[in-house]
Formats: structure tokens, C-alpha cells, sequence
């Protein structure tokens, strides 16, 4: 066995399925090279002790939009992957919209790359975009690294990135079925959108006016054509920020055929409910809407069953001018929710009221992201092999969100003020402490990623 040049131990280690349980995880060269018993630690090696804290997989958030380049005031690579490493997070997957130019071709990954280049503080990759007219773009970014791609089904919110029909959707699933990559899909149906659309002459103020624009048909008419185009050509889909009670049937049905079909839910669909968001409080806005209660329940329950999959932030911050415009339109207001560094605090706190473990937790926002990424044999398991990234946890410390005290480039977010369990004591890229006790440690030294 090699020897480890550092050992991290608790005597609450998640590894595995079960419950957290004593172990000393040995580090050799940034892998995890053993998983021992919590006294056997070889003489003279370096000790990280835990206590009692629970030591868990660092999270994989596969739904993150960073923004740059071109819409670096928005988001940048620096300030999120700070904010991801004080939350726990070790990798993000960035989305390839909002930047300028988007990842839609060789050239714009190039320009992705070369931006985030040494400002990293975690593990980073990237998708690629579906748009009408890159056919041809998709296997050169497949080369150049991409773990997977992204498409609308209904305008992106930014020009750059436009979104595709059937004709589209059909020879770019063929293709990425050739190339063994997952076509992630924002699943909202035009069709029901544009149906809904009298609903924007009512009050824009009003929460209720922006729910009813955009309705639960228009995720489950989406859902249903997903299903149908994997079940077609054989394609891997992924459907992305899920918040609707009723198409969980139609994935479940869609798993029990052994269909490539897997899906996200996110903290915010999880946290919050339609009934109590307020008129004019925008920084709840966010598409698909944050739905009533009876659909937050529903997705507790399909994760509970393994219907979705996986939870991830869809960190998608703006300017706060361009989120409070309309003096609380939700017209007007710029539709995303700030929210990487809060995933794993905002996700512990309503599943520990709900009876869950956190070796569930571990399975939604680990091991499941990175299974959906191709990165399952080096990341989001405490595994031997895998890189020795772990976070350290405090599951039942509570304290208070300070948006102006967070690490995400603006200070806006729906969660200020509210109360959390579970604090991050310590969060270890490849065996290195990159943020311990409310610090970032060291300099940047989180890597690109690229698909194998």
C-alpha cells in the first residue's frame, strides 16, 4: 500500500451508501490511497482530525453559471469558485450561456478556457451549448474537452444563445449518442409558454402573475417530448432545474424502461414556496417558477425514490440593477438565483427536518453530479482512487445567511436572512485545505477539466 503523506480522519466519515461511521481516510499525492479504521494512522504521518464533524465527498455542482468571459460583473471564475470552496463545493460544471461568446464552438471553449485559467479555487469543467446551426460544432468541442452539452427549449434569456425546435433536436441527439455525451435540456415547452402568455397583462409585481406565465404543462409537455426524442435515438438526456409534481410519473416511467432519461432538482425548489414569496421580491425569480407547496413535497418525494437524481444550485447571479429593475417587476427583473456557496446548507436544512441522512445528502450533490459529468472515477465519492476532495461539516450548527458576507460576485440572493444548518469547517481540494474556519487558504489552484 503507498504510503499517505496525510491522513484526514472523523468519527463521521460518509464512504459509501451507509450511514457515517468512524474511519480515517489516508492521502497519498492528492488520491485517496486507503479507507482505514480511525486509529490506523501509520507513525509520524500528519493528522487532520475532524472529531466529530462529518467528513463528506466535497460536493460536484453541475449547474453553475459563471458568466465569464463577457458578463464577468455578473459572475466570474474567481468569485465563484471562492464561494463554491467556502460552501463545500470542490467541482462545478460552468454552463456555456451567459458568457460572451457562448460555448458553442472550438474557438468560444478556447476563450472560456483561457478566462478561467488560474483564477480557479476548485475543480472547474465545462459544457458546451446545443444552438440552431452547430451541428458541426458539437464533435470539435467534444475534442476540446467538453463533458456534456446544454439546450433551450425556449428563449435562453440572452440572444447569444437561442434556442432549438425538433429540427434541431433530433440529428443533434444522434450525434451526441455517437460521441457519448448527455444533451441537458432546460424543459419548458413553448407551446405552453406562449398559451400562458395573457397571464402578463395582470400585475407584474405579483408573484402569482409571473407563476401563472409560466405553468406546470409547460415542464411536463417538455418532459414528454424529452422522453420521447431519447427513446428515439437512444441519447442520454438530462433535465435540468425540474420543479414540476407533474411529469415525475412520466421520468419514473421513463427509468423503468431503462431509458437514458435522468434529472435536477435545486435547493430553492426544495427551500421555498409560491405561497410565501412576497409581491415584488424579485430575487426569487427564476425559470421554471418556484412552485406551490404540494410541488416542493412531490420532489422531496421523488428524490426520496430515486426519481430525480441529483440537487445542484443553478447559480445564476446578475448585477442587482438588473435584478431589482421595474422596482419589483417580475417582467422585468433578470430571472436567476444566486446560490453555490448555499447548496449543501440549504439542502441539509429542510432534509434533516424530513427524517433524511447525510449519506443521502452525499449521493444528490456528489456522487450523483459527477456520475452525470463522466467524472464518477475521480470525483464525488470517498472512494480509493478518487481525488481526496472533502469537505468537513458541522450538520447541526445553525446560522444566519448575510448576503453582503458571501463569496458570489453581487450580493443578492433569496436566501438573505434566513436561518441554515450545517456549516463547512474545512474543505480539502486533492488532499489540501482551500478554505478552513472561514478563510480561503493558499492561491487558486483548482484544474480544467476535461472529458476522457
Amino acid at each position: 500500500m503507498v504510503a499517505p503523506d496525510l491522513v484526514i480522519r472523523s468519527t463521521r466519515v460518509v464512504a459509501g451508501t451507509g450511514a457515517p461511521a468512524p474511519a480515517s481516510i489516508h492521502v497519498a499525492g492528492g488520491r485517496i490511497v486507503a479507507i482505514a479504521g480511525y486509529a490506523d494512522v501509520p507513525a509520524g504521518c500528519p493528522i487532520d482530525d475532524a472529531g466529530d464533524a462529518v467528513v463528506s465527498p466535497g460536493l460536484v455542482d453541475t449547474h453553475v453559471h459563471v458568466n465569464e468571459p463577457g458578463r464577468a460583473a455578473w459572475e466570474g471564475f474567481a468569485a465563484a469558485t471562492r464561494a463554491a470552496a467556502a460552501g463545500g463545493v470542490t467541482t462545478i460544471v460552468d454552463m456555456p450561456l451567459n458568457s460572451i461568446p457562448p460555448t458553442t464552438t472550438a474557438d468560444a471553449l478556447a476563450s472560456k478556457r483561457a478566462a478561467a485559467a488560474g483564477q480557479c479555487w476548485v475543480d472547474v469543467g465545462l459544457w458546451g451549448g446545443v444552438v440552431p446551426g452547430n451541428l458541426d460544432d458539437l464533435e470539435p468541442l467534444a475534442r476540446g474537452g467538453v463533458l456534456g452539452y446544454k439546450c433551450f427549449l425556449v428563449p435562453s434569456g440572452v440572444d447569444e444563445f437561442p434556442h432549438v425546435g425538433d429540427a434541431d433536436l433530433r440529428p443533434a441527439l444522434a450525434r451526441l449518442r455517437d460521441l457519448g455525451r448527455p444533451l441537458l435540456v432546460h424543459a419548458e415547452h413553448p407551446d405552453a409558454i406562449a398559451a400562458a402568455a395573457g397571464a402578463l397583462r395582470g400585475d407584474a409585481r405579483r408573484y402569482a402573475t409571473y407563476l401563472a406565465s409560466r405553468p406546470p404543462e409547460a415542464e411536463d409537455r417538455a418532459v414528454d417530448l424529452m422522453i420521447r426524442l431519447a427513446r428515439d435515438t437512444g441519447a442520454a438526456v438530462h433535465i435540468v432545474h425540474h420543479a414540476s409534481a407533474g411529469s415525475l410519473d412520466a421520468l419514473s416511467r421513463a427509468r423503468d424502461d431503462g431509458l437514458a432519461v435522468t434529472a435536477e432538482t435545486c435547493p430553492h425548489y426544495l427551500r421555498f414556496c409560491a405561497e410565501a414569496i412576497p409581491d415584488g421580491a424579485t430575487a426569487f425569480k427564476c425559470a421554471p417558477p418556484i412552485r406551490e407547496a404540494h410541488h416542493r413535497e412531490r420532489l422531496w418525494e421523488a428524490l426520496a425514490a430515486g426519481v430525480l437524481d441529483m440537487v445542484v444550485t443553478d447559480h445564476s447571479p446578475c448585477t442587482p440593477d438588473l435584478k431589482r429593475r421595474g422596482s419589483g417587476s417580475f417582467a422585468d427583473a433578470w430571472g436567476g438565483i444566486a446560490s453555490l456557496q448555499l447548496g449543501l446548507a440549504v439542502t441539509w436544512t429542510e432534509a434533516r427536518r424530513r427524517g433524511f441522512g447525510v449519506e443521502r445528502l452525499a449521493q444528490w450533490l456528489s456522487v450523483a453530479p459527477a456520475r452525470l459529468a463522466g467524472l464518477s472515477a475521480r470525483k464525488g465519492r470517498i472512494a480509493v482512487g478518487c481525488d481526496a476532495d472533502l469537505v468537513v461539516w458541522d450538520p447541526d450548527v445553525a446560522w444566519t445567511v448575510d448576503a453582503t458576507r458571501l463569496h458570489h460576485r453581487n450580493p443578492v440572493t433569496p436566501y438573505d436572512g434566513d436561518t441554515l444548518h450545517g456549516a463547512v469547517r474545512t474543505t480539502y481540494l486533492r488532499g489540501v485545505a482551500i478554505y478552513r474556519d472561514g478563510r480561503h487558504c493558499g492561491k487558486p489552484a483548482g484544474q480544467l477539466l476535461a472529458a476522457s
